[in-house]
């Protein structure tokens, strides 16, 4: 029976390590900052450091994550960063083995890629769990039951929906729907509707801080940004309403996704789901108002889970040390 040292979850915006019987060790940006030379381009910053240069660089540096939609886009810069954060919780080459959580929807060469990719970084064995089911073992759900269980994690890239018994996936799906989409959405319209280039940075605090799903909220943020005509720095107030009819639809349909799914379904497993609700997870199911925008426009009970943004990892973390669950789980994958 293989034993894990590590769990690591490469999100679309951040990437997150569990080392067993330490805890959460690493919580960085998934991010690359690199520039061209004459031999090719040349990485210059990595997690943090690389974020850092995010909307404050020179035209020739470029910030990119080399994960899209939770796929590997970019495998050598997916390598140099991963090496950069396994580096820094001091692993063992060729004798530590890790676990990766990834979507539910990767096909086999994709999983082949991530497997691949963590033997690249020098890891002994490699295993991957569906980020889903890590969501459900990290809210205390008994994944190993008869009794269903329907999870929708929202992330920085995607939106994985799950429904899991009996330690594997019965149905799922992922969808290209995330936080970076919506920050991206923000920067146009704020462009748009008020004549402001504003980066993507200071999109998504736009919409950590002021991003909400209740109609009448009154929150707000100054922002400044480059004033599309005159080209000099301007600032403007920017509303929760401003930003409402930027994020609404991107929920809209992920509800549409999960009551499709639903619906699907066999009458023995959607009534499992109805009788305990759907779990919302993922660092987008805190944003503000969620809770009454489902109340609303949801027909099917739900909750959201504590912890939603670390949820996963922490699951991943129990699993690390259920040897005989964690082998189930990478068996039915």
């Amino acid at each position: 029976m293989v034993k894990y040292k590590f769990a690591i979850e490469i999100g679309g915006a951040n990437t997150k390590i569990y080392v067993k019987d330490c805890g959460l060790a690493l919580c960085e940006p998934t991010l690359v900052a690199a520039e061209p030379t004459p031999d090719g381009y040349k990485v210059i910053g990595l997690g943090l450091e690389a974020k850092k240069l995010t909307g404050k660089r020179v035209d020739s540096v470029e910030v990119f994550s080399p994960i899209s939609n939770g796929l590997i886009e970019n495998f050598e810069y997916c390598q140099k960063l991963l090496e950069y954060f396994f580096k820094k919780v001091e692993f063992k080459k060729k004798r530590d083995n890790v676990m990766v959580l990834v979507n539910c929807g990767l096909n086999e060469e994709e999983k082949r890629r991530y497997l691949k990719l963590l033997h690249n970084v020098g890891f002994k064995e490699v295993s991957l769990v569906p980020t889903a089911i890590c969501s459900c073992i990290g809210a205390g759900k008994n994944i190993s039951s008869t009794k269903t269980t329907m999870v929708v994690n929202i992330g920085g890239a995607n939106t994985d929906i799950a429904v899991i018994n009996m330690n594997s996936i019965v149905k799922g799906a992922t969808l290209g729907i995330g936080g970076r989409a919506m920050d991206s959405a923000i920067s146009h319209t704020i462009a748009y509707n008020h004549g402001i280039v504003i980066g993507l940075g200071m999109a998504e605090t736009l919409k950590n801080e002021v991003g909400s799903l209740f109609t009448n909220d009154t929150l707000n943020m100054e922002v400044t940004g480059v004033d599309i005509e005159t080209k000099i720095p301007r600032a403007y107030i920017i509303t929760a309403n401003d930003l409402y009819p930027v994020l609404e639809p991107y929920f809209a349909e992920i509800l549409r996704a999960v009551e499709v799914t639903i619906t699907s379904l066999p009458p023995e497993i959607s009534t499992d789901i109805i009788n305990s609700g759907v779990m919302f997870a993922g660092g987008l199911s805190q944003i503000a108002g969620l809770g009454d925008y489902l109340k609303k426009n949801f027909r099917f009970p739900y909750y959201i889970v504590e912890d939603a943004d670390n949820v996963s990892i922490l699951g991943a973390g129990k699993l690390l040390d259920d040897e005989i669950l964690l082998n189930k789980i990478v068996e039915n994958f």
